[in-house]
């Protein structure tokens, strides 16, 4: 791998920064410590710093050259409302949080990247390091760009990086097009005529509505979509009924909807409200439907992510960038890039066996309370930033 040989000298001290981050973290909007911590490095660096944008927002600010060009990278700060299974030195000392998705080390690596820009400037324009609040479920770059961010700090284009388990460290992927879904929240409640369970006929029994519900949606997927285009509807919540022998009034069912395209999603909407309520009125009942979008599909722009492939070939070799299998996870990049181009990358993150004595029992993966950041990843992913803004602002040459 051609890594830069500072940052895999330094990456020790970035690695303590990122394991103080780890040990203390932060919900969305609440990133108090955390922007507190990225401010202090990066003015120490002597690079300027605005604050504030989408709540606890920090952008940084590195120029060189004389060229009004400009490009951002960002990496989100926020932690996950879980309890760590982790006993080793960094684990959090915040009962029901942790850093499970590994935002500490995506903050580590940018402000890795940062210290090497400021000092070397090798570059002709302007860097913009965003450091997001709220990726998880807050939408936080949607925050930031209502606050202002491209209008304050406009760019041709903005690159994003989330670590990924279960690949072998020293790989990357990227790929155009959709590469993470839409996540949307749906709420129905059947409201029917609770009675005797002994004398149903007395009652409108909401519950096998509901079942049919269940089952209709399917239907959706299978019958109503293309064949070709992705979709998920999931039941995941059924609630209804107190005691076994009286048929309740109402039952609610909720769960989420993924696609990778807006034109699925209204079809999917659509579709799922029209069965709700012609199906509860089949039935003589009462039906509340709500459908909540919440992050929209992740789609890499061609150009930026042929060039984002290149740099990384550079890096680690052309066989060691693969094809980002697009997944039904959802991430609030997706706004930044219906903002701008760009491109959304995967870092591997290893099998978990960097991990450190007194990891939990459970797999080092995303989400999961035994997850620890692989730290030989920092310099790696910091020479990934430095040397795509370093050739995206090259001297006398366009994109």
């Amino acid at each position: 791998m051609n890594l830069i040989d500072t940052l895999v000298s330094g990456a020790s001290r970035i690695a303590a920064i990122r394991r103080d981050i780890h040990a203390h973290p932060e919900l969305c909007f609440q990133e108090v410590r955390t922007a507190d911590v990225v401010a202090r490095q990066l003015t120490e660096w002597g690079i300027p710093i605005h604050r504030g944008l989408g709540t606890t927002g920090i952008v940084g600010i590195v120029k060189a050259g004389q060229s009004d060009r400009a490009i951002a990278l960002r990496a989100d700060m926020d932690a996950l409302p879980m309890q760590e299974f982790n006993t080793f030195d960094h684990a959090s000392q915040h009962p029901g949080k942790m850093h499970a998705c590994g935002h500490d080390g995506h903050t580590a690596m940018l402000l890795a990247a940062a210290q090497h820009l400021a000092t070397h400037r090798n570059f002709d324009g302007t860097v913009y390091l965003i450091f997001q609040p709220a990726e998880e479920g807050g939408g936080g770059a949607r925050e930031m760009i209502k606050d202002g961010l491209f209008d304050k700090f406009p760019v041709e284009a903005v690159f994003g990086m989330h670590n990924w388990p279960g690949s072998a460290v020293g790989t990357f992927a990227a790929s155009a097009g959709p590469v993470m879904a839409s996540s949307n929240e749906f709420k129905i409640t059947i409201r029917g005529k609770g009675g005797h369970a002994a004398l149903p006929h007395n009652a409108l029994d909401p519950v096998p509505v509901a079942c049919q519900l269940v089952q209709a949606f399917q239907t959706i997927i299978s019958r109503n979509k293309k064949p070709i285009d992705a979709g998920v509807i999931s039941v995941t919540m059924v609630h209804a009924g107190e005691a076994t022998n009286v048929i309740p009034d109402s039952c609610e069912l909720q769960g989420t909807v993924r696609t990778f395209s807006i034109e699925v999603l209204d079809m999917i909407e659509q579709r799922m409200r029209e069965m709700a309520s012609h199906t509860c009125s089949a039935f003589g009942m009462e039906c509340e439907f709500e459908f909540a979008r919440n992050y929209p599909p992740t789609i890499n722009s061609a150009k930026e992510t042929e060039f984002a492939r290149q740099v990384m070939a550079s890096i680690v070799g052309p066989d060691q960038v693969q094809t980002q299998e697009p997944t039904m996870g959802a991430e609030d990049f997706s706004y930044m890039l219906m903002a701008k181009p760009g491109c959304y990358c995967f870092i591997a993150n290893g099998d978990g066996a960097h991990r450190e004595m007194g990891h939990g029992a459970g797999p080092c993966m995303l989400h999961n309370p035994s997850y620890d950041f692989n730290d030989d990843l920092i310099p790696l992913g910091a020479t990934y930033w430095v040397r795509l803004a370093e050739a995206w602002l090259a001297p006398n040459t366009g994109t």
